[in-house]
């Protein structure tokens, strides 16, 4: 099994609507480790390493209807270096 790791800036109304909660959950619950941070601009960057079937589904979610607040993009960038200098989930 492949260890992958997404790196996704998510763009629309995600900060102050519990988005990064939500995509902590989601990704706990998928056994991914990461981050989801608010930035500057207003977007959050979700940072997720795991098995590439985990990564997929926690993409998919973000893109759904189910992310909270509206999700206007999402993009993503997934990398081969898998969870390397990452350990849990957090969210700031």
């Amino acid at each position: 099994m492949s260890t992958v790791r997404l790196v996704a800036a998510v763009t629309g109304e995600v900060q102050g609507v519990g988005f990064r909660y939500r995509t902590r959950q989601q990704a706990e619950q998928l056994g991914l480790i990461g981050s989801a941070s608010n930035r500057s601009d207003g977007s959050v960057l979700v940072v997720a390493a795991g098995p590439s079937s985990a990564v997929e589904q926690l993409l998919a979610w973000l893109r759904s209807a189910d992310a909270p607040g509206r999700v206007e993009n999402v993009e993503a960038n997934l990398h081969d270096d898998g969870a390397s200098g990452l350990s849990g989930f957090v969210t700031d």
